[in-house]
Order: structure tokens, then C-alpha cells, then sequence
């Protein structure tokens, strides 16, 4: 597995900030978001999101388009891109 690198750039007792950044067909691993979230992609591209049951769905990211999600989200990000592609994900810890 291509591992898609993270840089935490703000942790504090309020939010955690990193930003993803993602080489063709890297992926972030299986894991479970703890927090609330928001993501703000970097660029436009295509993701694939892989649930704990291997179902799988392509998701377009469209640059500055972010969007919301609920803690518990389970997953594994891969970006399916031929190009380097990134976004920083806001975790809301209150």
C-alpha cells in the first residue's frame, strides 16, 4: 500500500487541522474518524471511498467545494488520480 501523507498543521482543544496529501493511487488506510469533520479539497480529482465491507464509490472533489461529515465515519480513501492530489481535513473536537 502507497501510504498518502499527513501534515498536522493545527492540535489544539478545539479543532486538529492536517493536510492530506496523496500521490497517484495512495490511500489514507482503513480507519474511523473520532470527531466530526470537514474537508476542503486543495484540488478537483477523484477519490475512491472503501467501507469495512470492501463496498466501494468514486467521489468527485471539486477544489474549494468543502463538505461535512459525521464522526464514525469508517473508511479507506484512495485517490485514483494520475496526478498528486490533496485536502486538509478540519477535525471538530468540541
Amino acid at each position: 500500500m502507497l501510504k498518502a501523507t499527513d501534515e498536522l498543521q493545527v492540535d489544539n482543544d478545539k479543532v486538529r487541522v492536517t493536510q492530506w496529501t496523496f500521490a497517484p493511487g495512495a490511500e489514507t488506510g482503513e480507519h474511523i474518524h473520532e470527531y466530526d469533520y470537514v474537508i476542503i479539497p486543495n484540488d478537483t480529482g477523484k477519490i475512491k471511498i472503501i467501507d469495512p465491507s470492501g463496498q466501494s464509490s468514486i467521489v468527485d472533489i471539486n477544489k474549494g467545494q468543502s463538505y461535512f461529515r459525521s464522526k464514525g465515519v469508517h473508511h479507506n480513501v484512495v485517490s485514483i488520480n494520475e496526478f498528486e492530489f490533496s485536502f486538509v481535513e478540519v477535525e471538530l473536537k468540541q
